[in-house]
């Protein structure tokens, strides 16, 4: 039971492809509509990631690391 509104879509793919996610999901005891559900959450999330990266460098592109370095230099210690 879903305690928010759940859409039904309709996807296509290769059958023998459906057939092995199938017994991918069901070895992980889940089904096939369950694994997908976490995948989309994790593909919608990785946008996110992707802004809030960028968004990271924007704010940091005024440091100056002082490079490029030598592979020797970025080894001294």
């Amino acid at each position: 039971m879903y305690t928010v509104f759940v859409k039904n879509i309709t996807l296509s793919a290769d059958g023998d492809l459906i057939e092995k996610a199938r017994q991918v999901a069901k070895s992980e005891r889940k089904t096939l509509n369950a694994a997908f559900r976490e995948w989309l959450e994790f593909y919608t999330r990785r946008r996110g990631d992707v802004a809030a990266y960028r968004a990271l460098m924007a704010r940091l592109q005024h440091i100056d690391a002082g490079g490029p370095y030598t592979r020797d230099e970025m080894n001294e210690r």
